[in-house]
């Protein structure tokens, strides 16, 4: 009686196993689908994205306080070293108290940053 028990068991748990092996072939055609789904993303403007926020957050005060340094679509890839500076190691610009970037602004300029950088 045990033996047949222990045979039940086992073959209970074979086909738990086997059934359990077969539920992973939907996850690889969900992987494939979502290869696909990314492939066809349409990839963003880093430079355009950052020029806006430079535009509308830095541009601001740089009109007023440092003319030299207005950012421009076209001089802007040359002042990347300092902006990544002035933001993320200094934390000195945005200054004042009105003007703040959301972390959707940074992680965008960051891309930006690291895009250049890699160039």
């Amino acid at each position: 009686m045990m033996v047949t028990i222990e045979k039940l068991l086992i073959g209970i748990i074979t086909t738990l196993l086997i059934n359990s092996m077969k539920s992973y072939e939907p996850v690889q055609e969900y992987k494939e689908l979502t290869a696909l789904q990314v492939s066809s993303y349409t990839v963003k403007d880093s430079k355009a994205e950052a020029f806006q926020i430079l535009n509308n957050k830095c541009n601001v005060c740089h009109r007023k306080q440092n003319k030299r340094r207005v950012f421009t679509m076209q001089n802007m890839d040359s002042w990347v070293n300092d902006i990544y500076k002035q933001v993320y190691i200094k934390k000195r610009m945005p200054k004042g108290k009105k003007i703040k970037l959301t972390s959707k602004e940074y992680q965008e300029l960051l891309t930006w940053i690291s895009s250049t950088k890699n160039k």
